[in-house]
């Protein structure tokens, strides 16, 4: 059976309804599966729940969905550099779950594996501590330290972006853009990618596949892409 799909809206006609929760890979706007967002929010869904280490930035990636109002909570480790999220999170119309860098992608990755929950040290003692399991474990030098119980994402839906494809769904990742895309595409029921370019199957590199296509059930052609760039600092040029 073919993974292949003509267009974004196509791969995500009969997965996509209210109320899921979606993995989607990408870090600020690099790596962010672009084609797939337009497309979800063309498609009218809401309430919305979105795992992603940010939101974008207004009206960029996820940022872009925010403002159409179709996410009812954002998963994050990180929430800076986005106006409208800021303004629905002081207003109360978007509920947010902080959780750390490292441990929301070892929650995807748990996810992907069929791990239930994992204990760490990061967090205890703060705000994202409340209300989760605590319990001792000894450190390697044999002290008794305290840890919380993280839950690992089991997501209705994967989106991410990779760098090349095969026709199978064995997916690249090119650089900074290898960041979520990897553990999000694992932890979903569905897994749509979107790339800049699909190449026969056997062409490439096994030892250069970042991710087995056995993850990726629907495979969309996204290119040609904008290279965006979130802030753009520049001095001024010195005259000769």
């Amino acid at each position: 059976m073919s993974k292949l799909y003509p267009d974004a809206a196509s791969a995500l006609e009969g997965v996509l309804e209210n109320d899921m929760l979606i993995a989607a890979g990408g870090f600020g706007l690099c790596g962010i599966p672009e084609r797939l967002l337009d497309a979800i929010r063309d498609s009218g869904v809401t309430g919305l729940t979105f795992a992603s280490n940010n939101a974008g930035i207004d009206n960029e990636g996820i940022g872009k969905l925010l403002r159409t109002r179709q996410v009812r909570k954002m998963i994050s480790s990180y929430v800076g550099e986005n106006k409208e999220f800021e303004r629905q999170f002081l207003s109360g119309e978007l509920e947010v779950e902080f959780c750390p860098q490292g441990t929301l992608a070892e929650r995807m990755r748990a996810g992907g594996a069929g791990i239930p929950g994992f204990y760490t040290k990061t967090g205890v003692g703060t705000q994202v501590a409340e209300g989760k399991e605590h319990k001792e474990f000894p450190d390697p030098d044999g002290v008794m330290s305290t840890y919380i119980l993280e839950r690992g994402i089991f997501a209705d839906l994967s989106i991410v972006k990779a760098w090349k494809a095969d026709e199978t769904g064995n997916l690249v990742f090119r650089k900074t853009a290898r960041n979520f895309n990897q553990p999000a595409a694992t932890c979903g029921r569905v897994c749509v990618a979107e790339v800049e370019e699909i190449v026969p199957a056997g062409a490439l590199d096994p030892d250069q596949i970042h991710l087995p296509g056995v993850f990726v059930n629907r495979l969309v052609l996204g290119a040609p892409y904008d290279k965006k760039i979130e802030f753009r600092t520049v001095r001024e040029r010195e005259t000769a």
